[in-house]
């Protein structure tokens, strides 16, 4: 895995761990950054969801593994959370906060993205 992917992984890793188990210690404090929710349930789901994703990037990172499977999870996961970060903010049903994150999630998109368009380097 090149050093580039180790690093956008690792911080995509970590940032999904991070934020995913936040609202399960403290759904009070994440609520106050992140505004209101309905469904507490719901927040609590996504959010193992999301620990679960940052968990398989992580191992994939201390494997050194960048198969397609990873690269399916880790780009997919970030346009997913982008599109209804945008779609919702955009919109005016979420906090404006989440703008911030789709622009986070669109930059691992980028860089993933273009180290998958350059050319393979030599063996």
């Amino acid at each position: 895995m090149p050093r580039i992917v180790r690093l956008v992984l690792t911080v995509q890793a970590m940032y999904y761990l991070v934020t995913g188990v936040w609202p399960i210690l403290h759904l009070a404090s994440f609520e106050a950054v992140s505004g209101p929710k309905t469904d507490d349930w719901l927040v609590r789901m996504v959010a193992l969801l999301v620990v679960v994703i940052g968990a398989t990037l992580w191992t994939a990172v201390r494997r050194r593994t960048w198969t397609r499977e990873v690269q399916v999870l880790a780009i997919g996961s970030a346009l997913a959370f982008a599109a209804i970060d945008i779609r919702y903010a955009v919109a005016g049903r979420i906090s404006p906060i989440y703008l911030a994150d789709a622009g986070l999630e669109l930059a691992f998109v980028a860089l993933l993205l273009t180290y998958l368009a350059a050319p393979a380097e030599p063996s």
